[in-house]
């Protein structure tokens, strides 16, 4: 499993409740450009739309090489592919107050298709953030100490 990007971002501002695997639906153009590592999920989210799952303001950037007239647009909705019960699941969490769908990663798997980690999460409260930094903080600091102990 190769991964592509990640979105780091989501794990600091979010609480994760479950993750969920999706095919994504791309064009030629924009796999040859995430085999090289171009893209983004910095701002992304997910939305159910007329019972499909959409990938939002994900940016896959276009190659230097390709051709004018086949370039694709770099913030494109795409497509994600999972299976209905699964969807109507989350929608009915998603119709719950407070609860996202963000997209964690994108990669490739065995057999070379592109996935998305879907996560159903919560957003987390700015306590919740500091509490987090504090804990890294000591825990860095325990790692330090007892590495010098030695």
């Amino acid at each position: 499993m190769k991964i592509i990007a990640r979105n780091k971002k989501a794990l600091f501002d979010f609480t994760i409740l479950e993750k969920f695997e999706a095919g994504i639906v791309l064009k030629g153009s924009e796999v040859v450009a995430l085999r090289q590592g171009r893209a983004n999920l910095k701002d992304s989210f997910v939305r159910i739309i007329k019972g499909e799952l959409f990938l939002l303001n994900s940016h896959i950037s276009h190659l230097s090489t390709t051709n004018v007239h086949y370039r694709h647009d770099e913030r494109a909705p795409r497509k994600l592919l999972m299976h209905k019960k699964e969807i109507n699941r989350l929608f009915g969490k998603v119709s719950q107050q407070g609860f996202t769908m963000l997209a964690l990663d994108l990669y490739f798997n065995k057999k070379n298709k592109v996935k998305s980690t879907i996560a159903l999460a919560k957003g987390k409260t700015l306590y919740d953030k500091r509490e987090v930094l504090k804990k890294k903080q000591a825990d860095l600091e325990a790692k330090i100490a007892m590495k010098n102990y030695k």
